[in-house]
């Protein structure tokens, strides 16, 4: 009797025993390490693709400029301020002159001095110009009496002398009135020189323009090319665009923009890609380009950031997969095909890419084929997976 209920305890603690490793391993091949990867697979479809590039940029002007004196100096008056609109050729500031206005009036009085010498070299070339013809007309009465025997040779002689030193004399005057000539000439370029430094203490609008940032103040001393103020073209206005290297296919000039500014996200504007830089940013792998406004915006800042999106021409039809099913292995591009039901991979050739996720996929995979988009974790070849239809459970709605 003893021996028997031992028997039947010992079958039924094996029976349990036998129950909890069963269970066990059913949890373990179930949700454990061991349990299949689970999996969101999708087919590809054929469509088109409206491509877009995406990049953020900052509003910049096309046209500015920075008004300074060309010599170091005091800046006297400042006459505008920040946000006025200008004209071309309008007095902005004026800079100290200090002994500018002095010097002028020297040289104004050195002009008047030259020109009294001038008009007495002239004065002096006249007198000796009439006594040149008067002892040329001496001369040749006398040379006619001296064929005549009425006077002596040594007569005639003193009368050629005397033409001679008349001839010498208007030339000493021409070359006197040249002289004050070249005087004057020399004085009126550094007048004129001297008003060119005085005007450049006087700084104008190079064109109409809006005053942008007012740099220095009355008082203060700057040096020669230092802004006073800076000045810009509001219909000039852009955006300076940084585009990834690596999506900037088929950015050219005239590309169709959307722009939306950070000062009014819910107002998206149009406008077109005016220039292409030649010149991309080697440091931060970015292509540049200058977006332009069709119609230039009210109240926008220079500085503000603006995120641009570039809309392309659509695609010819071609198979499309999401972005998200792409996968990387050994330097190759490909996906995780089902074969079987186990997943393998399969390198692929890529197309052009949207904004929406999609991307094209020229070779390595038919319209029937299937293939994992999302997985629970990292999948290998062969490896045991359960196809779900979402990797999250929705939460329960309260």
């Amino acid at each position: 009797m003893n021996t028997n209920v031992l028997l039947k305890r010992r079958l039924i603690i094996a029976a349990v025993a036998i129950a909890l490793v069963g269970g066990m391993a059913y949890v373990s091949l179930r949700t454990g390490p061991l349990a299949p990867i689970k999996v969101t697979v999708a087919q590809p479809t054929e469509g088109t693709l409206s491509p877009a590039i995406f990049g953020i940029g900052t509003v910049e002007a096309r046209r500015s400029w920075m008004v300074g004196p060309t010599v170091p100096g005091r800046v006297l008056k400042v006459l505008v301020d920040v946000g006025d609109s200008v004209k071309a050729g309008q007095l902005l500031a004026e800079m100290d002159p200090v002994d500018l206005t002095q010097r002028l009036a020297a040289l104004d009085a050195s002009l008047a001095r030259a020109g009294s010498t001038q008009a007495a070299a002239q004065a002096q070339l006249l007198d000796a110009s009439a006594r040149r013809k008067l002892a040329a007309i001496n001369t040749q009465r006398n040379q006619d009496l001296a064929r005549q025997n009425f006077i002596s040779s040594g007569a005639l002689d003193a009368k050629l002398q005397e033409q001679a030193s008349a001839e010498a004399a208007v030339q000493a005057a021409q070359a006197n009135l040249a002289g004050t000539g070249q005087d004057s000439a020399r004085l009126k370029a550094e007048r004129a020189a001297l008003a060119q430094q005085r005007d450049n203490v006087r700084l104008f609008a190079p064109a109409d323009a809006v005053v942008t940032t007012r740099d220095a103040e009355a008082g203060s001393t700057v040096v020669a090319g230092q802004p006073v103020l800076r000045l810009m073209d509001p219909a000039s206005l852009w955006v300076k665009l940084r585009v990834d290297q690596g999506r900037s296919a088929g950015l050219v000039s005239g590309v169709k923009a959307s722009i939306v500014l950070r000062s009014s996200p819910q107002t998206p504007l149009i406008g077109q890609v005016a220039r292409l830089e030649l010149l991309a940013d080697s440091v931060t792998e970015e292509r540049i380009a200058q977006v332009a406004f069709d119609a230039p915006p009210a109240g926008v800042s220079v500085g503000e950031m603006a995120e641009v999106t570039l809309q392309l021409p659509a695609t010819a039809p071609a198979l499309l997969l999401p972005n998200a099913a792409i996968q990387h292995q050994q330097g190759q591009s490909g996906v995780w095909r089902l074969k079987n039901g186990r997943p393998e991979f399969t390198p692929v050739q890529l197309g052009t890419q949207s904004l929406d996720g999609q991307v094209q996929v020229l070779k390595g995979l038919e319209k029937t084929d299937q293939v994992v988009v999302y997985s629970q974790k990292a999948l290998s070849s062969g490896a045991r997976i359960k196809v779900v239809e979402t990797l999250v459970k929705p939460e329960a709605t309260p």
